[in-house]
């Protein structure tokens, strides 16, 4: 068993941050924002920014530096993240600077231990009055209490469960790139028509001649616009089977205990890195399942969330029942259900403006079917899924291996934390 100790014992400074409203910019210094500390790292896909005057007054105490720590005091709490090399950046609201004593506490172990169940129980709950904490008050993180062997064994463990984390991060940056070429190709095929433009003006549409030859030459006049010739303006309901979900009674165990099928709501989609849906967090039974009109939906269907937000979408990559907060799209004969997703990002705004609602925008499934589309021929549609499903199944596939590193990464953090499983100690 690793000895603890406290950690404002193995930090040499646990920094508050200013407790007054960042001086926003559009551009300039970085902000952090709880939003960008998820998963144990730091995302900046989103940025928030101020300027080097409120800079310089936010960093008084301590300015960010490589290998300090920032952890979440509320909405959400207790998120942690390690600032990497290289960036510049400041504490907005919420949240704490950790700065480890580096003869002691190991920066990345020290942030696995921050995200391990002891210490996260440790966080949520004060263990003198057994209530539920809200607010991560500086006192209370200063006296966690944390495992600590000896650095060189902290070290080998931050190798372990880093080497882990390093390939899941690498398999997500490689989603983001397929699945960034796979929208650039939608938006080139179907919204900005370049294959039609580049043959009406005599170009080279740049494509292999047997796909060229698919796309027509000129246009013509539709409700939407000009659209290729030959092409359609449909309803998304002629492309595909519009259906939505329910909740079975809660206070029915027989819905529930023992469930065996997926039910998927839109908080399962909220936290997926890209559009690939491989489980969910609650289950139902048989008899659960017989409470929801639209049943079981097939591997292939297209989630899309209807309300609060409207707009998350995944590809369901196995069977799934659907709550009340979605439009499932399936696919019909000859539509390719990759079109249809791509389909419904580019047009959330207009997805959007067909939604009502006083408390919340929703958009129902009567109000979902007849959104105009432009259907291409079913050649084009075609030769579309052939060329972006490879880029869609390796999306799959690289999601469902960071899945399997991600449990066994989170089933050896707790071991090898507790000293339960021990590893040989490394002096790098």
């Amino acid at each position: 068993m690793a000895s603890s100790a406290l950690l404002s014992d193995l930090c040499e400074q646990i920094v508050d941050c200013p407790h007054s409203t960042p001086e926003w910019t559009d551009s300039g210094v970085v902000v952090l924002r709880s939003q960008n500390i998820k998963n144990g790292r730091l995302d900046l896909s989103d940025p928030s920014y101020t300027d080097e005057i409120h800079f310089e007054a936010r960093t008084r105490r301590a300015v960010p530096s490589a290998g300090d720590l920032v952890i979440t005091r509320e909405a959400p709490m207790g998120e942690v993240c390690m600032i990497p090399r290289g960036v510049k950046c400041c504490l907005g609201q919420r949240m704490v600077l950790l700065r480890p004593d580096q003869g002691k506490a190991d920066s990345r172990f020290l942030l696995y231990v921050l995200q391990s169940s002891s210490v996260r129980h440790e966080i949520f709950v004060n263990e003198g009055t057994g209530s539920t904490v809200s607010n991560l008050r500086i006192p209370l993180l200063e006296a966690l209490p944390i495992p600590t062997p000896p650095l060189p064994e902290q070290r080998a463990i931050a190798h372990i469960l880093g080497t882990l984390d390093d390939k899941i991060e690498l398999n997500r940056k490689m989603n983001e790139t397929l699945e960034a070429m796979a929208r650039a190709l939608f938006k080139s095929w179907f919204v900005d028509f370049d294959p039609v433009r580049a043959k009406a003006e005599g170009r080279d549409p740049g494509l292999p001649a047997p796909i060229a030859a698919l796309f027509p030459d000129s246009f013509e006049d539709s409700e939407l616009g000009e659209i290729p010739t030959g092409w359609m303006v449909k309803q998304i309901g002629d492309l595909a089977t519009v259906q939505g979900g329910s909740t079975p009674s809660t206070k029915e165990p027989s819905y529930w205990e023992g469930g065996t099928h997926y039910w998927v709501t839109p908080k399962d989609l909220s936290g997926l890195s890209n559009t690939v849906l491989l489980g969910s967090e609650r289950k139902i039974t048989d008899a659960g399942l017989t409470q929801i009109s639209s049943g079981l939906l097939p591997e292939g269907t297209v989630l899309l969330s209807s309300r609060a937000p409207i707009g998350y979408l995944a590809v369901a990559e196995v069977p799934v029942a659907i709550n009340q907060g979605f439009i499932a799209m399936q696919p019909l004969e000859g539509v390719s259900n990759l079109f249809l997703l791509l389909w419904a990002e580019v047009a959330h705004e207009t997805i959007l403006s067909w939604a009502n609602g006083s408390t919340f925008l929703e958009i129902s499934k009567s109000s979902f079917r007849p959104i105009p589309v432009v259907n291409p021929t079913s050649d084009v549609m075609g030769a579309f899924d052939r060329t972006i499903r490879p880029l869609y199944s390796h999306v799959v596939v690289n999601e469902s291996e960071s899945r399997t590193l991600s449990k066994v990464r989170d089933s050896l953090l707790p071991k090898l934390i507790s000293g339960e499983v021990r590893v040989l100690g490394s002096s790098k």
